[in-house]
């Protein structure tokens, strides 16, 4: 699959963040292909792609299955996305998903570099939880990389869990080649593979070894302006039961017991009663206050 055209990614994101809009509200997909459509530029080969998904989806239900079909227009890893988001048994919520696309198709609209749409696309693998074989599968396939690249990528299918993800990319910067050249005293020394990431990226891979991977991609978005991956927002919880309802029912189960208590015969009406004041200590008053002026 060639790269598009950056008119083309620009349609994209529009797309992925009007589905997810109108997702958000309970439109049917049909629907909302069919709005979408209209409403996508002409001049681009995206209104095509959506005709042939609005058939698809009609038999299948699934967005991804007609994605899998048009593997010229939409990449293997935007493929991957959408399906994880519609299995059954998955809880990677759909509109994130779009959300991650949309993310990444803005991103390929600008000066997108392959550094930076591969620390993306492995940053929702990690975040979502959707499995590094073949995620890392649909990121080789994606046309913004070259063969270097997808020989690498493919490499760490077999290294990740062995050797820490910040670490493979502190060996494939120009930060590493650097320090080497430093140890072995030559400045013309070139390393036997290619280099994928810069003296700044290897740093920060270098300061982030030992922790969690996801502090590494949030000190590369403050660093050096890396696409961030749209993440879950919490939820706040609502009372099932509304505070009036709920407090009628306490009520109710108050009455309950009352008339429970009755039927069984142990019921004490002495401790609804109200507590008479006590006077005694206003008789002991009053009897002081008259001894005193007797006295006088």
């Amino acid at each position: 699959m060639p790269r598009l055209e950056r008119e083309e990614y620009v349609e994209q994101a529009y797309f992925f963040r009007v589905y997810r809009e109108r997702l958000e509200e309970n439109t049917p997909s049909q629907e909302i292909l069919e709005a979408i459509r209209e409403e996508i530029l002409a001049t681009t080969k995206l209104p095509m792609a959506i005709d042939f998904l609005k058939d698809e989806v009609k038999h299948s239900g699934k967005l991804s299955a007609a994605m899998v079909y048009l593997p010229h227009y939409f990449s293997a890893f935007q493929t991957f996305v959408v399906e994880c988001s519609e299995a059954e048994r998955g809880r990677f919520d759909q509109v994130i998903a779009f959300q991650i696309l949309e993310q990444e198709a803005n991103y390929l609209t600008k000066s997108a570099t392959q550094a930076g749409l591969f620390i993306y696309q492995f940053e929702c693998l990690t975040r979502n939880r959707l499995g590094y074989d073949r995620g890392l599968e649909a990121i080789a396939a994606d046309p913004m990389y070259d063969e270097d690249w997808r020989s690498w990528i493919r490499q760490l299918r077999r290294e990740l869990g062995m050797v820490e993800f910040s670490e493979l990319i502190y060996r494939r910067s120009e930060h590493f080649q650097e320090e080497v050249r430093r140890k072995k005293r030559d400045e013309n020394l070139v390393l036997p593979y290619p280099m994928f990431f810069g003296v700044q990226e290897g740093r920060i891979a270098k300061a982030n070894q030992g922790k969690d991977p996801l502090y590494m991609f949030s000190a590369l978005q403050r660093q050096l302006d890396y696409p961030a991956v749209p993440r879950q927002k919490t939820r706040e919880l609502k009372p099932v039961i509304h505070p009036a309802l709920q407090e009628r029912f306490k009520r109710l189960e108050q009455r309950i017991k009352i008339l429970e208590m009755e039927t069984q015969g142990k019921l004490d009406l002495s401790q609804f009663y109200e507590k008479q004041p006590d006077f005694s200590k206003l008789d002991d008053l009053s009897t002081n206050r008259d001894d005193s002026e007797f006295q006088n």
